[in-house]
């Protein structure tokens, strides 16, 4: 705990872990009085002409003066930020608020100079940038607007650090001086600017533990068996390029197994890249220390002992993460099954897997190790003879996921250009919100296939998660708007993962369906309609078809302007010989490359031969037999690789072999292709994103200065009637006026101010928004009928003091829906929108989308429901007004999306009528804004 260092407590939330642009991370936090020696020590280590780009003039050393003012602040009108590794300093920023003439200023001033020191040996890691974002995020909580910088022309490093940040920005020179000012409110430029950074920063720290140059596995034993002993048998077998040593207190011997052999880490004479710690946990602290002294640039710690075991293991996890970000590092595990990468040129199995998977194009990601050993086994079993030979790029296992995380090797999968498809059992998501974003980013550029364990209970107990409110159906269909093809089963992964890494994506639903057997094509028919695809009529060949007539059918298929793409369905003929498996597979090869463009399944029934001969041409692995012989021109290169700009039509490349897979049952083929379908269509929307239309009578600042003035009241306010209809005025939704109805005599007089006909309800918690329960009366023609009504209702439901009635206009009849949004802690804002009534509620028919929402996802959101069809004349009805149910959706999304004091929104009903909609009843809750969101400054997750 730091000690405040003037008139204000100290803001423990500025505290930070950031990743840098080389993958290292350091700490933020703010300067205090406790910082003098530190910072001393700092400055002592900055060139004297970093000094002088700093001060302007020669400055060898700081005063007295000068340390009590850089280290004495009020946190708000004069803050100073350091970013330290291993406790010391190696950057500074700091504003002080001005006001006219560049004097000192206290509020309402809004402008502050700022001003860097970065130390020379840390000067081109991004230091500078990231301080940036997190003293314009304190300024703007602080009400500071706008940064000024004076800056030598010399000192080009800042002016392109302020430069490339951005910001809307003035520059002028005068008496030898850049002069910079810039707002600090967020911009488009901005924000990208900050997420390109996070990305790069974030898949380099990733790609430092994939591809190190060294390795040190600490805790191999002299016995064999253990797991550190296993691990290091494991890298020295699948060939590692880089230089391995073994570690051990123990030992005697200057090898093990042939493998350097050392009792510290410290005793090794060169750079160690990464570790893999795998002592008991007790010992892991003094191994990290030892790690960290010597430089070494991430962890792998696969030992046990941490959240998983209860509290006090989750303790020793957090003191283990602030470890080692405290030298630098970064963590997979604790817990953790390990890592894989199986470039050429890196060959890195530092796991618990004993084989190294063959080089592929699919990336996995797998929280839990048990799963990770499926996943692997999985795709090993079936790229070695039962589809196709479709290996691993890289595997990673998380463990406890206490640092690293599924966002972290996203950003590293989005750009890298050894994986295709992205493979991922997650089961937990700590940052839904992030994880979103980045999901929607990478597959746009390449497929992101996901499995969700744990989807109906707790995550696992060594998992930190922030609590969601949501259900997992609606966290699902967050992920499917983000472009994620989510699937139940491992089993479905796999094949999903197959298909996208070797065939193209499909431009339609319409599926030609032919084989030689025609039961097993009826049932794949059927496999296709209750997949919503468009199959056509099945063409059965017979059981005596031959190779050449597969092949005409086929190219005939693929040629045929009404497919999108074909399921071949296949039985084993009577003494089929492997020559027979591997001239029909030669023909569905070569009949595919007739039409690049078209995806090709094969469902098989115990044709072993056949699906590896459809493996042969393109297998890396060693083959024998008749399968062996690839056709002239083939590559060894996977086929169905997208390209990372989304193609118009999912096309492999014409130089590369076509695979096509195949699956054991007819049922698991077509569920694959509806994915890929579903997915295609997503890229194509994707491509054509839709925008956040603006509407001139929106009154922003009214509104904010509504907002302001309702929550100096307090906190967590849920408005009054009144409010709530002004507030959502502001954004020009108008909420039907309904008025107080507390005796019969002012239930009367309120049905003359509105005019008849009315309707009388009962606004009471258990009798709201429940008309199946009697406690509304409609069309009431005048005030024998509203007295009648009034008498009714309180008889069957109690006093009006219970049942809260009110009168309300009518409004034009239609069909009643609703439509929310609220707040998410862990996905951020979520607008829901379907039909009133209980039926709908019952069945769970909500659809979703996250705030912004923009005029396609309204225009979807409305049309995704099940029951959308009572929208759009169903059974002969009238067609109702969607466009303006459209707009209210886009009103309440930019509504909470500009003030986020606003947590939830409900207008419930909206009755949309053939021309028009009224909204009934809405209510509206307030909250103090979050301090940060996912709008502010990059940060590691909060241990």
């Amino acid at each position: 705990m730091q000690t405040s260092s003037d008139r204000h407590e100290y803001p423990s939330h500025w505290e930070a872990d950031v990743v840098l642009r080389d993958g290292g991370t350091a700490r933020v936090r703010p300067i205090t009085v406790d910082d003098a020696d530190r910072l001393v020590s700092f400055y002592e280590q900055v060139s004297d002409e970093s000094k002088y780009y700093r001060f302007f003039a020669p400055y060898p050393r700081l005063s007295a003066k000068d340390v009590h003012r850089f280290t004495h602040h009020d946190f708000v009108d004069r803050v100073g930020l350091a970013a330290t590794i291993g406790g010391e300093f190696i950057a500074t920023v700091r504003y002080d608020r001005i006001g006219a003439g560049g004097l000192p200023a206290s509020a309402p001033a809004d402008e502050a100079e700022v001003a860097f020191l970065v130390q020379d040996a840390h000067q081109g890691r991004g230091v500078a940038s990231a301080l940036l974002e997190h003293i314009a995020a304190v300024a703007r909580e602080r009400d500071i607007r706008r940064f000024a910088a004076e800056v030598l022309p010399a000192n080009t490093k800042m002016i392109k650090v302020f430069t490339d940040a951005g910001y809307q920005q003035k520059r002028h020179f005068e008496d030898g001086v850049v002069r910079l000012e810039f707002d600090l409110e967020p911009t488009d430029r901005s924000l990208a600017v900050q997420r390109a950074r996070e990305q790069r920063a974030e898949a380099r720290s990733v790609q430092r533990l994939l591809a190190p140059g060294s390795v040190a596995v600490i805790g191999a034993g002299r016995t064999s068996g253990g797991v550190g002993r296993s691990v290091l048998a494991n890298l020295r077998e699948a060939g590692f390029t880089g230089r391995l040593y073994a570690v051990n207190k123990s030992l005697q011997d200057k090898e093990l197994d042939g493998v350097p052999a050392h009792r510290s880490v410290r005793d090794i004479g060169e750079h160690v890249d990464l570790a893999v710690v795998a002592v008991p946990a007790s010992h892991v602290p003094e191994v990290v220390a030892e790690c960290g002294e010597h430089g070494v640039q991430g962890l792998v710690v696969v030992s046990a002992g941490y959240a998983e075991s209860g509290p006090g293991g989750r303790e020793r996890q957090r003191e283990l993460v602030r470890q080692a970000r405290t030298y630098g590092m970064r963590i997979i595990g604790p817990n953790s099954f390990g890592i894989i990468n199986t470039s050429p040129g890196v060959r890195l199995n530092a796991s618990l897997a004993p084989e190294m998977p063959r080089p592929g194009r699919i990336g996995l990601f797998a929280q839990s190790g048990a799963i990770g050993i499926a996943l692997l086994s999985r795709l090993h079993r079936r790229g070695a003879g039962v589809t196709g030979v479709t290996g691993v790029s890289t595997f990673v296992s998380t463990g406890n996921r206490a640092d690293v995380s599924g966002n972290d090797v996203l950003q590293y999968w989005y750009d890298d250009p050894d994986t295709d498809v992205a493979l991922m059992y997650l089961e937990s998501i700590g940052n839904p919100r992030k994880f979103t974003r980045l999901a929607r980013r990478t597959a746009a550029a390449k497929p992101l296939v996901v499995v969700q364990g744990a989807r109906h209970a707790a995550a696992p107990q060594g998992h930190a998660v922030r609590a969601t409110r949501l259900p997992h159906a609606t966290v699902s269909a967050l992920l499917g708007q983000a472009g994620v093809i989510r699937v139940d089963t491992i089993t479905e992964l796999v094949d999903a993962g197959l298909l996208l890494a070797r065939q193209p994506l499909p431009p339609g639903p319409r599926v030609a369906i032919l084989g030689n057997s025609e039961s097993l094509g009826l049932l794949t028919f059927d496999a296709c309609l209750a997949e919503g695809l468009r199959p056509l009529p099945p063409l059965d060949l017979t059981t005596a078809a031959s190779a050449e007539d597969f092949h005409r059918a086929l190219a005939r298929a693929l040629a045929d302007e009404r497919c999108d793409a074909v399921v071949v369905t296949a039985i084993p003929a009577m003494g089929e010989t492997p020559v027979a498996d591997a001239a029909l597979a030669e023909a569905l090869r070569s009949a595919s490359a007739s039409a690049p463009a078209k995806p090709v399944l094969v469902a098989h029934v115990e044709l072993g031969g056949l699906a590896e001969a459809l493996s042969a041409a393109a297998s890396t692995a060693p083959q024998t037999g008749p399968a062996a012989a690839a056709p002239p021109g083939a590559h060894t290169a996977p086929v169905g690789r997208q390209d990372p700009e989304p193609p118009s039509s999912g096309a492999a490349a014409p130089d590369e072999t076509r695979l096509i897979p195949a699956y054991p049952a007819a049922e698991r083929a077509v569920r694959a292709l509806a994915e890929a379908v579903k997915y295609g269509q997503w890229r194509r929307e994707a491509a054509e994103p839709g925008k956040v239309p603006e509407y001139e009578d929106i009154d922003e600042k009214g509104a904010a200065e509504r907002i302001d003035a309702l929550l100096s009241r307090g906190t967590g306010l849920t408005l009054g009637a009144e409010d709530t209809c002004a507030l959502l005025g502001r954004y020009g939704i108008d909420v039907r006026r309904a008025l107080p109805a507390p005796t019969p005599g002012e239930a009367a007089a309120a049905a003359r101010t509105l005019g008849y006909p009315v309707a009388l309800k009962t606004t009471a918690p258990h009798l709201r928004h429940r008309a199946d329960l009697g406690g509304v009366r409609l069309d009431l023609a005048d005030e024998e009928q509203l007295r009648r009504a009034y008498t009714e209702l309180t008889e069957l439901f109690g006093t009006p003091e219970e049942l809260r009635p009110v009168v309300q206009g009518m409004a034009p009849r239609g069909v009643d829906t609703v439509v929310r949004a609220v707040i998410d802690p862990a996905a951020g804002a979520v607008l829901s929108f379907g039909l009133a009534g209980a039926a709908s509620e019952l069945l769970g028919d909500t659809a979703h989308r996250l705030i912004p929402v923009t005029d396609r996802d309204a225009t979807s959101l409305v049309r995704s429901i099940r029951t959308a069809p009572l929208l759009f004349g169903w059974r002969g009805s009238a067609p109702v007004d969607t466009a303006a149910l459209e707009e209210v959706m886009l009103r309440v999304s930019r509504l909470v999306d500009d003030h986020p004091e606003v947590v939830g929104v409900s207008l419930e009903p909206v009755v949309v009528a053939p021309h028009g909609l009224s909204v009934l009843g809405a209510t509206v809750r307030l909250a103090r804004a979050p301090l940060r969101d996912d709008l502010g400054p990059r940060t590691l997750p909060v241990v």
